[in-house]
């Protein structure tokens, strides 16, 4: 349904630095960056995820979080982990939930920006 989504960030440098990290554990990588603005995706040049430089930027409201599939639970582990370690503030350890079904394995983030991000697994081992 979603071609890709952007993010307004006020500090660039320290937003790439925490999505270099959640999205590395996810598999994805810069595939486009220039003085204002840093992609992420699987191909050179097709970003699903664009970080804009915006100084005014302000996270949406409560009720908004952006979910990314992971390929495993360790994925999920590596992504919490990973973006605590620059910037990120827990919003909730990896872990089943069991409220979203039996095998939904997800950690949740709250950028520097504000933004609320998830990774998830949903599959049995």
């Amino acid at each position: 349904m979603l071609h890709h989504i952007s993010f307004g960030v006020r500090d660039l440098a320290l937003s790439g630095a925490f999505y270099d990290a959640a999205m590395g554990a996810l598999g994805f990588r810069r595939v486009y960056e220039d003085d204002d603005a840093i992609g992420y995706g699987l191909e050179d040049d097709k970003d699903l995820l664009c970080l804009k430089l915006r100084p005014e930027a302000e996270a949406p409201g409560a009720g908004f979080h952006m979910a990314f599939t992971a390929p495993t639970r360790a994925a999920v582990d590596a992504f919490h982990a990973a973006a605590l370690r620059v910037g990120g503030s827990d919003n909730g350890a990896p872990g089943l939930r069991p409220d979203y079904g039996d095998h939904y394995y997800a950690a949740f983030l709250v950028d520097p920006d504000g933004h609320h991000i998830e990774a998830v697994i949903n599959k049995s081992l």
